[in-house]
C-alpha cells in the first residue's frame, strides 16, 4: 500500500493527538467570587494558554476544567478585575476557588486580552447582548434615573413605542413576546409610571443579558427574546449600603454577613415622590411607584448553596379620587445550587410570580381586579463531559391562574353588581437538551431540543360556537361581529379544553476565520402559548394576559440569523454585523370595534394571523482608552397579515372574507424602518467623566384620516388601510457629567454627583398626531402630542 508523502506528514499529529488522549485527564472545578464581597461572578474567563483552551464561569461562578495530567500555567480575566496567574498541577481531580480583585488601573497584557476574546469569537452563541450595572448607571436617561430597559434601547434591534411606553420591543417583535426573567422568576409589567422608568433598581442588579437570536433551549415560552437579569447576593464579607437621591425619586440598597463567608442578606428600596409636592400647585392628583428587592443566600458546604430572592412593586395612578389604577409584580424565588461532581452542576428552582392589576372607577361606582398568577418549578443540570463538550438539560414546569376581571360595587347604592368574570387555568410543562460542542479549533456547535407541551385546563365556563367559530362575519356590512354562543360547558380542572405539543429545535455555529474573526449561523424555533390582549401600540397595565386554547392557537416562530464578528486593533474596536429573518405564527390581530376590557369570551374579537421581520443589525464598538462606546444601526422591516377565511354563511353560500386590510400584508405598530444609537463616554480624569447617547428611530406606523363625510352634522372622519401613515421621525440628544468629589483620608462615604440633561435640543417628539375641527376657521387641523422637551436633573449616589 502506498502513503502519499503529505498524508505521511500528518502521522506525527496523529500519534500526538492520540498520545494525549491516553493521557489521564483530571478536572478542576471551583467558584469564582470577588474578593472584597465574596459576589460570584459570571462571565469569567479562565484560560489555559499552553493548550489555548479554557472556560467561563455560569451564573453562579462555578466552572469546570478537565485537562491531561500535567503542570500548566491558568490565566483568569475578566473586565473590570486584575488577572489572576497561577501555576496549576493537574495530578489529581481538585477544588479551586479563586477570588478577585476589582483593578484601579487596566494594566492588562495585550496577549491575555487576545485569549479572552478569542474564546468569545469562537462561541457560537450569537444575537447576545450583556450590559453591567456600572453601564446601565452611566447612559444618560429621562429624570437622571438609570434605567436598564431605557439602556438596551440602545442596542441594535431594540426599539420601543416612543417616550414613556411600557416594554420594549426586539427583531420586531411584539412587548408580549419578550420573556423578562429576574432571578428566573417572570416579571409580566417590565415599567412603573406607564413606562416612565423600569422595575428594575440598578443598585440591586449584577448582570443583564438579552438574547435576541440563538436563543438556548433552556429558555421557553416567548418567541422574540430573553432578557434575563440575576440580582446581586449580597455582601458576606462586611456591611455596606449604598443609594441615590434624585429628583422625582431615591433608593437604598443595604447587604451585608448573616454569617461571615458563608451567609448574607441583601435588601434595597425605591420609592419616587414627585406626588407629594403636587397639593403646593393645587392639584389634586397623585402618580408614584415604589418597589423593594430582598435576597438571602447560605453556603452549606463546597457542594451546596442556598438562595431565597424577592421583589415587590406596586404603582398608582390617580385622578382626583374619581379614578386610582394600581399594578405591580410579586415574585418569590427559593433555590438550591448543588454540585454532584466536579463535572455535574444543578440548580433546583421553586417560583411563584403573580402581576395583580386594578382599576377603581368612584364615579361610577365599582372597582375592577384582575391579574395572572404562576407556580414554577424549574431543574437545570450542566454536565462539562471535556473542555470540548457540555450538556445542558433539565425539565421546566408551570401553573397558571388567570383572572380576566372581577368587578366589586364600591358601595350598596351604586347599581353595580358584583360578578366574576369566568377564570382560566393552564399547566406548560417542558423538557429540554442543549449540547455546546468543539468540533475543532475552527468549528463550533451549539444544537439542542426543547420539547414543551401546554394544557388549557377546564374551566367554571366555556362557550361553544356554531362550527366553532366565534367570529361572524356579515357578507352584507362586510364587517366582523361577535358570535352568539350556542351552549356553555362546565369542566373540572383536571380536565383537558385543549393541549398542545411542539418540538422546539436550536442550532448555532462558529467558523473561526482568524483568530480575531468568525462567522455565525443560527436557527431558533420556539413556542408561545400566552397572549396579551391589547389594542394599543404601547402596552397598558389594564392590559389582560390569556392562554391559548380551543380557539386561540400558539404562536410559533423560526427565526435564522447569520453574521461576521470582528476584534480591531487588539481589541481596542470591535464589529458585530447580523441579518436575520423570521415568521411568526398565529399572530393575533383583533376585528374592528373590539373591546378588551372585563371582556368574559375573548375569544369572540380575536382573528389569527401571521407575522414575519427581517433586517440587518450593525454594532461597532470602542473598548478601550479614554474614550468607549458604540455605535448601532438596525435596518428592519416587521409585517403582519390576517387573511380573511373561507366560511359558509347562513344563506349557506360560501363566502370569501377579506380578512384585516383585505388580507394584505401591513406594518405592525412597532415597524421602525430605521433605529440609530449611538452611545459615548469619555474618562476626563478621576473625577469627571461625560457621557451622551443620540437616538434616531423611524416614526412608528399609524392613521391618519384619508377623507370625512356629514351624518346627522355631525363631521365624521374614516380611514384608509391599517397603518398605513407614519409619525415624524424621532429622534434626540441626551448628556450628563458625572463629578466625584474629593475624599477626605479616612472617609467611609464615597459620594458622586449626576449632572444630566435630556433631549438636549428640546425637541418634542410626537407621541401621537388628532386631527380636529378648528372651531374659529371650520377647517381640519393637526394637533401634536409630545410627552417631553428638555428635561435637566442632577443625583447624588453615595456609598459607605
Amino acid at each position: 500500500m502506498k502513503i502519499r508523502s503529505g498524508r505521511l506528514a500528518l502521522l506525527p499529529l496523529f500519534f500526538f493527538g492520540c498520545f494525549l488522549y491516553a493521557q489521564e485527564r483530571h478536572t478542576i472545578s471551583g467558584t469564582i467570587s470577588e474578593a472584597g464581597s465574596n459576589e460570584t461572578l459570571i462571565g469569567v474567563s479562565i484560560l489555559v494558554p499552553e493548550l489555548q483552551t479554557g472556560a467561563t464561569t455560569n451564573e453562579y461562578g462555578f466552572y469546570s476544567l478537565t485537562l491531561p495530567e500535567g503542570s500548566y500555567e491558568l490565566v483568569i480575566t475578566s473586565l473590570g478585575f486584575r488577572d489572576i496567574r497561577q501555576t496549576v498541577s493537574f495530578a489529581a481531580n481538585q477544588r479551586l476557588d479563586f477570588q478577585m480583585e476589582s483593578e484601579a488601573e487596566q494594566l492588562e497584557e495585550v496577549v491575555v486580552i487576545e485569549e479572552a476574546e478569542r474564546l468569545d469569537i469562537r462561541k457560537p452563541q450569537m444575537s447576545v447582548a450583556t450590559l453591567k450595572a456600572e453601564t446601565i448607571k452611566s447612559i444618560p436617561v429621562v429624570l437622571g434615573e438609570a434605567d436598564v430597559i431605557k439602556s438596551i434601547l440602545l442596542l441594535p434591534g431594540v426599539t420601543n413605542a416612543g417616550e414613556a411606553s411600557s416594554g420594549f420591543n426586539v427583531r420586531g417583535g411584539a412587548v408580549d413576546q419578550n420573556l423578562i426573567l429576574l432571578d428566573e422568576a417572570t416579571i409580566f409589567n417590565s415599567s412603573h409610571l406607564f413606562g416612565f422608568f423600569s422595575v428594575f433598581n440598578p443598585d440591586a442588579i449584577k448582570d443583564v443579558k438579552l438574547y435576541k437570536g440563538g436563543i438556548p433551549a433552556r429558555y421557553g415560552g416567548r418567541v422574540s427574546s430573553v432578557l434575563e437579569i440575576f440580582q446581586k447576593e449580597g455582601n458576606s464579607k462586611e456591611f455596606h449600603m449604598n443609594g441615590g437621591i434624585g429628583l422625582v425619586a431615591s433608593r437604598l440598597l443595604a447587604e451585608g454577613p448573616i454569617v461571615k463567608d458563608r451567609a448574607a442578606f441583601l435588601a434595597g428600596g425605591r420609592a419616587s415622590y414627585a406626588h407629594l409636592f403636587l397639593p403646593v400647585f393645587k392639584i389634586d392628583n397623585r402618580a408614584y411607584f415604589y418597589d423593594l428587592n430582598t435576597k438571602l443566600n447560605y453556603r452549606l458546604n463546597d457542594r451546596n448553596n442556598l438562595y431565597l430572592s424577592g421583589y415587590f412593586g406596586r404603582d398608582l395612578f390617580s385622578l382626583s379620587d374619581l379614578f386610582v389604577n394600581t399594578y405591580g409584580n410579586a415574585v418569590v424565588n427559593f433555590r438550591w445550587n448543588h454540585l454532584f461532581s466536579d463535572r455535574l452542576f444543578s440548580n433546583l428552582s421553586l417560583i411563584y410570580s403573580d402581576y395583580y392589576y386594578g382599576l377603581e372607577l368612584d364615579f361610577v361606582g365599582f372597582q375592577w381586579n384582575s391579574g395572572i398568577q404562576n407556580f414554577n418549578l424549574k431543574y437545570d443540570l450542566k454536565y462539562y463531559l471535556s473542555n470540548t463538550f457540555q450538556i445542558n438539560f433539565g425539565m421546566h414546569n408551570t401553573y397558571y391562574v388567570f383572572n380576566p376581571g372581577k368587578i366589586i360595587p364600591n358601595s350598596p347604592d351604586s347599581g353595580i353588581v358584583e360578578e366574576q368574570l369566568t377564570k382560566k387555568y393552564a399547566n406548560e410543562n417542558a423538557v429540554y437538551v442543549d449540547v455546546a460542542h468543539d468540533i475543532s479549533p475552527s468549528l463550533s456547535l451549539g444544537y439542542g431540543l426543547r420539547i414543551s407541551q401546554f394544557n388549557r385546563l377546564g374551566q367554571d365556563a366555556f362557550y361553544v360556537y356554531a362550527n366553532d367559530n366565534p367570529v361572524d362575519f356579515d357578507e352584507f356590512s362586510l364587517v366582523y361581529q361577535e358570535a352568539t354562543p350556542i351552549d356553555t360547558l362546565s369542566s373540572r380542572r383536571s380536565e383537558t379544553l385543549k393541549k398542545f405539543l411542539n418540538l422546539e429545535p436550536r442550532v448555532s455555529l462558529s467558523w473561526t476565520l482568524s483568530e480575531q474573526s468568525s462567522v455565525k449561523a443560527s436557527y431558533t424555533r420556539m413556542a408561545q402559548y400566552l397572549h396579551l390582549l391589547s389594542n394599543t401600540s404601547s402596552p397598558t397595565p389594564l392590559d389582560v394576559w390569556t392562554p391559548s386554547g380551543p380557539y386561540t392557537k400558539p404562536q410559533l416562530v423560526d427565526q435564522y440569523a447569520m453574521g461576521y464578528f470582528r476584534n480591531f486593533s487588539g481589541n481596542d474596536y470591535s464589529l458585530e454585523t447580523e441579518v436575520f429573518y423570521k415568521e411568526v405564527q398565529n399572530r393575533i390581530d383583533y376585528i374592528d370595534g373590539a373591546n378588551l376590557i372585563a371582556n368574559n369570551a375573548i375569544e369572540r374579537v380575536i382573528l389569527n394571523g401571521q407575522a414575519r421581520a427581517y433586517g440587518w443589525e450593525l454594532l461597532l464598538r470602542k473598548n478601550t482608552g479614554r474614550l468607549t462606546g458604540w455605535l448601532a444601526y438596525t435596518l428592519a422591516k416587521s409585517e403582519q397579515q390576517t387573511p380573511g377565511r373561507t366560511t359558509v354563511v347562513s344563506t349557506g353560500r360560501t363566502v370569501q372574507e377579506p380578512g384585516i386590510n383585505f388580507g394584505k400584508w401591513y406594518s405592525t405598530p412597532y415597524d421602525k424602518r430605521h433605529d440609530l444609537s449611538l452611545y459615548g463616554r469619555y474618562q476626563l480624569s478621576d473625577r469627571w467623566s461625560f457621557n451622551t447617547n443620540f437616538i434616531f428611530q423611524t416614526g412608528q406606523p399609524t392613521n391618519y384620516p384619508v377623507g370625512q363625510f356629514q351624518f346627522e352634522g355631525l363631521v365624521v372622519p374614516y380611514y384608509g388601510l391599517r397603518n398605513q401613515q407614519r409619525l415624524p421621525s424621532y429622534h434626540r440628544l441626551d448628556l450628563s457629567a458625572t463629578l466625584q468629589p474629593m475624599r477626605k483620608p479616612g472617609a467611609r462615604v464615597k459620594g458622586e454627583w449626576v449632572f444630566s440633561v435630556y433631549n438636549v435640543y428640546n425637541r418634542y417628539n410626537a407621541a401621537s398626531i388628532n386631527f380636529r375641527q378648528n372651531q374659529d376657521t371650520g377647517r381640519n387641523e393637526a394637533i401634536r402630542t409630545s410627552i417631553f422637551g428638555i428635561v435637566p436633573a442632577v443625583t447624588y449616589n453615595f456609598r459607605f
